[in-house]
């Protein structure tokens, strides 16, 4: 197996916010020293007095787990990823249901009861008078001991539940996503959490047969990234591979068979203006896309701006009116227009030459998850409110508005005609709308947990492959991949060699071939007429992305790992 190796480190990314909650809970273990707690909290002390304390590791646990058993099962993901909470040596069996509400909880009774104490030790009887009392206070002497008799019983249950607030949204990444789709997601922000090594219940790793496992001497490792790598594309044009990372970079990795052994990637540090200088802006770059003719490299972060790179790694323009993370941007197929999907429940288009904004579309009430371009001007676009808009410059309103999914949207694809636009959701549910109907004219339930991502083959009427039937993917967390024929409205094919979600899949230029990425780490190609398995590859992360090079020779995959491998699948 051949390495290209850049400056690679190992870079704990923890979300903001953790430090408010390891604050509020330092305090509940304090007020709750005398009684105990949860067994995989140290209790011990040098002087064998009950004292407690807390890691940061167990604080990210926590929260982790407050999120699945909330049903928060993207932001879950997204925490337990960027926390790595797989990589943690904590027993899961031995903590107890509802460990962080049970803490937090005995911890705002033990406030209570200290407040319902006055300055001179006097019982109160409520805490309506404990709040009559009007000692000055700040937020931060919340956090620091003897101050806690100086505040208003409302105002210590409003920081304790500010802080915990602090934390879930810092854990509620979406990804998109993307990688998001993650993630997106970013959640890149967006999917069901995998199992990440804590409980007895992880599956083993498949088999892989060896007539169709891809030997190490035809995988390339490309490794430089500091952190997860959500997203990969190939460029249109030549073997130049594009990855986006949570350590703030997007790279762009030559693998020409003519390059020089010099310089085997770029570097595209993103980067804000803090005083006067660039600052790393610390936000993963979930969402990437090249243009039609290969030579500008477009950028989604979650520091809320767009890029727009040169294919010798320098930036262009910036991009900036959003006012939150990025989920997902496309170019147009004329290469004059940017269209991008944010957390602001907005979607925009941007002037490439100019990087001005043309026009800002609000008209979701949720986050915009993804976006597609119908043609140069035309796009839909699809969002967390179940909602799906078709859209137009110069409209000042959606020109179609379909509704009919039941849970988020995730992803949405315009087929190469352009005639027909394909959307999927958290309801499990794949649908297919045409723009001279108001309901679908397909609702195909199958998968039986949430799909993540949809993929139209490139063949059929306006393709490079017209004869060949069209075909449509659908990738879900129920670890399957589902090929459909869209014109008899039937599941041709169920592909069902991967154990973990699925989180993209991609058909190659000729259409014969898909290629299946997932968190059980491999990498499948699978033949589209026979539904067979035809190569495999176990990388050594979690597969958020795969994509196919411009002659269909290559596969590039993006990992959990920071890896980022590529497949040559050449004779």
């Amino acid at each position: 197996m051949t390495e290209l190796a850049g400056a690679s480190s190992s870079c704990c990314h923890r979300p903001a916010g953790r430090g408010a909650m390891q604050s509020v809970l330092h305090h509940f273990q304090r007020l709750r020293g005398r009684e105990g707690g949860s067994h995989f909290i140290n209790t011990s002390s040098p002087r064998g007095e009950a004292k407690m304390s807390i890691t940061s590791d167990e604080v990210n646990f926590l929260v982790y787990r407050y999120l699945q058993e909330s049903g928060f099962s993207h932001s879950a993901f997204t925490f337990g990823i960027e926390s790595h909470i797989s990589q943690s040596n904590i027993n899961g069996t031995l903590v107890p249901p509802a460990a962080l509400i049970s803490i937090l909880q005995k911890g705002l009774q033990y406030v209570e009861a200290e407040i319902s104490i006055n300055e001179v030790r006097k019982p109160l009887h409520s805490l309506t008078e404990c709040a009559l009392f009007s000692s000055p206070f700040t937020v931060a002497s919340l956090f620091f001991d003897g101050f806690w008799w100086e505040t208003p019983a409302e105002v210590a249950v409003a920081a304790v539940a500010a802080a915990v607030a602090a934390a879930a949204a810092a854990a509620r990444r979406w990804l998109a996503a993307a990688a998001s789709s993650l993630l997106r997601m970013p959640a890149a922000r967006r999917s069901a959490p995998p199992r990440l090594g804590i409980t007895d219940n992880h599956a083993k790793p498949m088999e892989i047969d060896g007539e169709v496992e891809i030997p190490s001497s035809k995988a390339t490792v490309l490794r430089g990234h500091e952190s997860e790598v959500f997203i990969c594309a190939w460029n249109p044009v030549s073997d130049l591979l594009a990855s986006g990372s949570g350590d703030s970079t997007a790279r762009i990795w030559n693998l020409n068979e003519n390059s020089n052994g010099g310089s085997t990637q770029l570097v595209l540090r993103h980067c804000i203006r803090e005083g006067g200088h660039d600052v790393p802006s610390n936000k993963d770059v979930t969402s990437l896309d090249w243009n039609t003719n290969g030579t500008l490299l477009a950028t989604g972060s979650y520091d809320g701006f767009a890029r727009i790179w040169t294919e010798d790694g320098n930036l262009a323009s910036t991009l900036g009116q959003h006012k939150g993370p990025i989920f997902a941007l496309k170019w147009n197929r004329k290469g004059n227009y940017i269209l991008s999907a944010g957390v602001d429940k907005t979607t925009i288009i941007w002037d490439a030459h100019t990087g001005e904004a043309k026009q800002q579309f609000p008209f979701h009430s949720a986050p915009a998850l993804d976006v597609d371009w119908q043609n140069n001007t035309t796009f839909a676009s699809c969002s967390t409110d179940m909602c799906i808009h078709v859209c137009r410059l110069g409209c000042d309103r959606p020109v179609k508005t379909f509704q009919g999914h039941t849970n988020e949207v995730n992803a949405i694809k315009w087929d190469p005609s352009g005639m027909l636009l394909a959307s999927c959701s958290d309801d499990m549910t794949l649908k297919i709308w045409s723009m001279k109907q108001e309901v679908c004219i397909h609702d195909l339930q199958a998968h039986n947990k949430e799909i993540y991502t949809i993929k139209w083959s490139p063949t059929g009427p306006a393709t490079s492959n017209p004869n060949c039937n069209i075909m449509l993917a659908s990738a879900s967390f129920d670890s399957t991949v589902r090929l459909w024929d869209i014109e008899r409205g039937v599941c041709t094919h169920t592909l069902t060699k991967h154990q973990e979600p699925v989180y993209s899949v991609a058909f190659s230029p000729d259409g014969k071939y898909l290629a299946s990425g997932s968190f059980d780490k491999c990498v499948h190609i699978w033949n589209t007429q026979s539904g067979n398995l035809v190569h495999s590859y176990r990388g050594t992360g979690g597969i958020f992305e795969v994509c196919w090079n411009a002659r269909g020779d290559k596969v590039g995959a993006s990992a959990s790992d920071g890896s980022v491998c590529v497949l040559d699948l050449r004779k």
